[in-house]
């Protein structure tokens, strides 16, 4: 069994020097805006067979502005592989989200990942193309949430998980979730404020 490369990582504000350096150097948005997995909207594809297209909002779940912060954050606190994550550019800024999980490990340049193997962190420029924001409720309404291949971008944070964070000082597990849902629904049946 081989030994975990040591890493440090780095404060966020370095990080993102580093990423705006990037993206710069080759020719993309400086200017970023992050989204979360709430923010995410896969479409299937009129052009391509079982294809999907994919999109974001923030009008109907926006984040919150120390999200980023948050997010990074919790994954500095995990082992695990943090991403850079760049989606297309919208707009003339970068539409970005974090990732974290060690499905990355394994990822590299072939994958159109930069690996940063002292920080255990990884950079995905992406493509220059242009993202569309969904701003239509049916659509938003109507986006696919299962059966549809695993993606890259089923590790990214959860706004939910950011206001677990800040209400709870970390993020819940499924059975404490699970249980508060039940009071605040027995709380109401009650009439009591949740």
């Amino acid at each position: 069994m081989s030994l975990p490369t040591p890493f440090n990582r780095p404060a966020l504000p370095e990080a993102l020097a580093a990423w705006k350096q990037l993206l710069t150097a080759r020719g993309l948005g400086a200017e970023m805006r992050w989204i979360f997995e709430e923010n995410l909207c896969f479409e299937k594809s009129r052009a391509a067979q079982g294809g999907f297209h994919l999109g974001f909002q923030t009008k109907f779940s926006p984040p919150p502005e120390d999200a980023l912060d948050l997010a990074f954050e919790h994954f500095c606190e995990t082992d695990k592989r943090m991403v850079f994550y760049r989606l297309g550019n919208h707009l003339g800024k970068s539409i970005c989200v974090l990732l974290c999980d060690p499905w990355f490990e394994t990822r590299g340049e072939a994958d159109g990942f930069l690996r940063r193997d002292e920080w255990r962190m990884s950079f995905h420029p992406g493509q220059t193309d242009e993202i569309e924001e969904i701003t239509d409720l049916g659509r938003w309404l109507r986006r696919v949430k299962h059966g549809r291949a695993f993606h890259d971008l089923d590790f990214s944070m959860t706004l939910a998980a950011i206001d677990e964070i800040k209400i709870h000082g970390r993020v819940l597990m499924p059975y404490e979730r699970f249980a508060s849902t039940m009071l605040n629904r027995l709380r109401r049946f009650l009439g009591q404020p949740a």
